[in-house]
């Protein structure tokens, strides 16, 4: 028979922020040995990023439905100090978790509540039905027309104001990757020699 195994014993000290600051976040998942790993900063983008990455689908907390799988591509950092969202086009919806590999095709400019949001607009890389779109032109306006709306109402029951500009093409969405995926690199850096 085996000796009982001991827990260590933690104390919750009331006095310090329930959430440490990102950078502690990020740098805490880095050195930490779980047998989860955490979505947004141990899995890894994908070797051809900006232009093919690997994203992770996510929950919406709202009683309305994306209008395809929405997720973030990991390793990424954007001016709201989250990860790049991404809206993944394909032909089936998946769970939400789901690690897939997702091709850019095109840039959603969002205001929200007045700070950038922006979306990344891409198809599924392994889905025979979409990806072979290159271009957010290739899409049908009625199915721009439907994300559009989409983003303007989903936090109308908040009370929160969201502005969506124009779309932009496939490689204004690559830079917005590559910057977002530079802007996470320059803040680990920097945190690791704190």
């Amino acid at each position: 028979m085996a000796p009982p195994v001991e827990t260590p014993k933690t104390t919750f000290d009331s006095t310090i922020s329930s959430h440490p600051p990102l950078n502690e976040r990020i740098l805490s998942s880095l050195t930490r040995r779980s047998v989860a790993a955490h979505p947004w900063h141990d899995l890894e983008i994908g070797p051809g990023a900006p232009k093919v990455f690997n994203c992770v689908d996510r929950v919406l907390y709202s009683s309305v439905v994306y209008p395809h799988n929405y997720g973030f591509i990991p390793r990424t950092l954007c001016e709201d100090n989250d990860p790049m969202d991404v809206l993944v086009i394909m032909q089936e919806p998946v769970l939400p978790g789901c690690f897939l590999r997702a091709k850019a095709i095109g840039l959603m400019p969002m205001i929200d509540q007045g700070e950038k949001d922006d979306k990344i607009i891409a198809v599924s890389a392994d889905d025979p039905e979409y990806r072979h779109y290159n271009d957010i032109n290739e899409l049908p306006p009625h199915r721009l027309a439907e994300i559009r709306r989409f983003f303007e109402d989903y936090k109308k029951n908040e009370n929160k104001e969201v502005a969506v500009n124009d779309f932009l093409p496939s490689t204004s969405a690559y830079e917005a990757i590559q910057h977002s995926m530079n802007l996470y690199a320059t803040y680990i850096v920097e945190g690791l020699r704190r």
